[in-house]
């Protein structure tokens, strides 16, 4: 077995499996934000319920330490894209039902429960597999590929749904709202058959991540005691409290943008919005902003273990940030010219990728180490995950009381100030050295 480990290569699963992890999380926070507004859903009920139903990625250290006792770390991440997958399939079905709506949504809600659980099994694998340096290397790699699955959706789909959209409404003479709903049908059930795939193909190429477990199951009493346990022992380690607000300040900006861009891209001129279609939408997320993302994704791993995490940390946080300033340009100019919007599309990935991968590694490194170290790992990315979710559930409510895209933008610069100061100071508890 120790044999067959040493043959696995990383480049053999860390691309595709995290991949697999990006794209539940990005349907349910970002496409699922454009298909409801185009089946005729209003803006505040997208972002608030699309918003809630991320709350399974904000709670999964609840049963992360299940996972540490029972299985493989690889049975979960198998197990999980094939359920995932399924779900994806059933949503397809259950946009043909008069209460669509409900329907999808708990269905996406299932999505995220399975969406978190998988995170919680690939992390633990990703960690416990590859020793520091390995986990430098690859960051890269995890990060350009689990946000190469939010271009996939975003760019390459996004644009077959407007494409689909266009064809049924002109070539098949189907009512508006009709085209909407079969163009996204078929989209649904894209994603449905990309996850069963990619499950199948883990099936064979996963490492383990660990023997199962050959003690005996434990009552609930054990459990909560252990959970206890878990989270007692988070909330002991050095600097927490500075760590908590840290991973959560670093992420605040974005979460009040995530859900209001694409709102915002698709707006009309007249509302302030630049009035793209599904196919431009589409084609700038999945040209430009792969191709800038994946290369500042890769380019920041390798930054990374030049420098050191401690050395680079702050830079990336800078860079992070800056594509919060590129939208309120656009929203106060509303460029007609594609070149600038897309230009602003390129600022904004290769930022994303570039200083997002610094967060993830931060709290490998300086976070999760220790005796629970995948479920440590999942509580501070659960917590990061909330601080996302709830600005998130509120864009909606604060683009509406600013009144209109170009002040809530303005307001998002300020909302950065918190993470540059509490990026620039933040401690190291660890070497970030092998």
């Amino acid at each position: 077995m120790s044999q067959l480990k040493k043959m696995i290569n990383p480049i053999a699963w860390v691309p595709s499996a995290y991949f697999a992890m990006g794209l539940p999380f990005v349907i349910v926070n970002m496409v699922s934000v454009l298909m409801y507004k185009d089946l005729g859903v209003d803006e505040k009920s997208i972002t608030f319920w699309t918003g809630l139903i991320l709350l399974p990625w904000s709670l999964k250290f609840i049963w992360s330490p299940l996972m540490e006792l029972y299985r493989t770390k690889k049975f979960y991440v198998v197990l999980t894209q094939i359920l995932t997958g399924a779900c994806f399939g059933l949503i397809a079905l259950g946009m043909q039902l008069d209460s669509f709506w409900s329907v999808t949504i708990a269905l996406f809600a299932v999505v995220a429960m399975s969406g978190a659980t998988h995170d919680i099994a690939l992390d633990g694998l990703y960690m416990q597999e590859l020793d520091k340096k390995t986990q430098a290397q690859y960051i890269g790699w995890q990060g350009a590929f689990y946000n190469l699955a939010k271009l996939f959706a975003t760019g390459g789909l996004v644009y077959l749904a407007g494409w689909l959209i266009n064809y049924m409404s002109e070539t098949k003479g189907m009512e508006p709202l009709q085209a909407n709903f079969s163009a996204w049908t078929c989209i649904m059930a894209v994603f449905a058959v990309v996850l069963l795939t990619l499950g199948c193909y883990h099936l064979f190429v996963l490492p383990s991540g660990g023997a199962e477990s050959k003690q005996e199951k434990k009552t609930l009493g054990q459990t909560a005691a252990e959970l206890m346990e878990v989270i007692v022992d988070f909330f002991k380690k050095k600097h927490i409290a500075y760590y908590i607000f840290f991973i959560v300040l670093y992420r605040f900006a974005e979460g009040f943008v995530v859900k209001m861009v694409p709102l915002f891209l698709k707006a009309p001129i007249a509302e302030g919005g630049l009035g793209l279609s599904n196919e431009t939408i589409g084609v700038l997320y999945g040209t430009i902003g792969s191709v800038f993302f994946i290369a500042g994704s890769i380019l920041a791993g390798y930054y990374i273990s030049a420098f050191g995490l401690k050395k680079t940390l702050f830079s990336l946080c800078c860079i992070f940030n800056l594509p919060f300033a590129i939208y309120t340009l656009l929203a106060i100019y509303q460029p007609s010219s594609l070149w600038l919007v897309g230009g602003g599309i390129a600022v904004e990935y290769f930022g994303y990728g570039f200083g997002f991968v610094g967060l993830t590694l931060f709290m490998m490194q300086q976070i999760a180490p220790g005796k629970y170290q995948m479920s440590h790992y999942a509580l501070a990315s659960a917590i990061m995950n909330f601080g996302v979710m709830l600005p998130g559930m509120l864009s909606g409510w604060v683009w509406e009381l600013l009144g209109g895209y170009r002040p809530f933008f303005t307001y998002i610069l300020i909302a950065t100030i918190p993470a540059f100061l509490i990026t620039y100071f933040v401690p190291f508890t660890h070497s970030d050295q092998k």
